[in-house]
């Protein structure tokens, strides 16, 4: 999980939610990666090193927090990581668990695969790259052998042995590095997880990925749940919820984030 001070409210909600439905929550163990601070430590001379590099490759967005280098993190989470660390959930900060991480946190991966998500395979695919992209053959030959489903890279169930083995943060770079010179895509840092994954990644169900829930990129809207059950409930999307219930204009959904909000409820953590 990321930390920085816009999304930290969400973090610590996010936290707490994973910590008071865990069956053993004494069993998880967090990591967290932040933007390099003055400090020189190790770490932050490693995350300051890991900023400059990603804000090179860094392309404009359709949304400014979009482009921001926490963004990219999970594309260098192999490289930040110890080596021991060899399976990992990434989760973004804008959503909140009701259910057990530990049935996530064990979905099988076929022996290919290096990441699990949900798919949604309804989705429109093809807006998430450039004409450019599809009328140039060699580049949208890339999903010949596959069939390209969306997956939303807030959740992810990632086996960091394959990545490093697979080098697949070279492989994400190169996508970067390209865009930089001819734009192929518009939104963020998923397009690249999308040309190097998409149709070979292991199923979750959709309850693990109850997505959407902060509305569109532009006016950030409020949605609806998904059909089915919830295990996950994520905000991604313009509107998050402690920016809508500060602003008194929440939508019907935020009162499920409210239990998690830090700032606002009082908890006490049974033991």
């Amino acid at each position: 999980m990321t930390l920085d001070a816009t999304y930290l409210r969400g973090s610590m909600a996010a936290i707490l939610s994973v910590l008071q439905h865990s069956s053993c929550p004494e069993n998880i163990l967090f990591h967290f990666v932040t933007a390099a601070s003055s400090s020189t430590s190790f770490l932050n001379t490693t995350l300051s090193s890991s900023d400059a590099a990603v804000a090179g490759l860094i392309s404009t967005s359709i949304r400014s927090a979009l482009d921001c280098p926490l963004n990219y993190a999970r594309n260098y989470l192999a490289n930040l990581l110890p080596s021991c660390v060899r399976r990992i959930v990434y989760l973004d900060s804008d959503l909140v668990l009701v259910d057990d991480i530990s049935k996530l946190a064990a979905t099988p991966l076929p022996n290919d695969a290096v990441l699990a998500a949900p798919e949604y395979c309804n989705a429109n695919f093809s807006a998430y790259f450039t004409p450019s992209f599809w009328s140039n053959p060699s580049l949208s030959l890339t999903f010949a052998s596959r069939r390209p489903c969306y997956f939303n890279t807030g959740v992810m169930v990632i086996d960091l042995e394959r990545w490093r083995a697979g080098d697949y943060t070279t492989k994400i770079e190169e996508w970067m590095e390209l865009q930089k010179r001819m734009r192929i895509y518009e939104l963020g840092s998923l397009p690249p997880f999308l040309l190097v994954f998409a149709g070979n990644i292991g199923p979750v169900d959709h309850r693990w990925n109850q997505h959407g829930l902060g509305g569109d990129n532009f006016r950030g809207l409020c949605r609806d749940l998904h059909p089915g059950p919830v295990s996950l409930l994520h905000w991604s999307g313009k509107g998050k919820p402690w920016a809508r219930l500060d602003a008194n204009r929440p939508c019907p959904l935020d009162a499920l984030w409210t239990p998690y909000d830090l700032l606002q409820t009082p908890f006490a953590l049974e033991a």
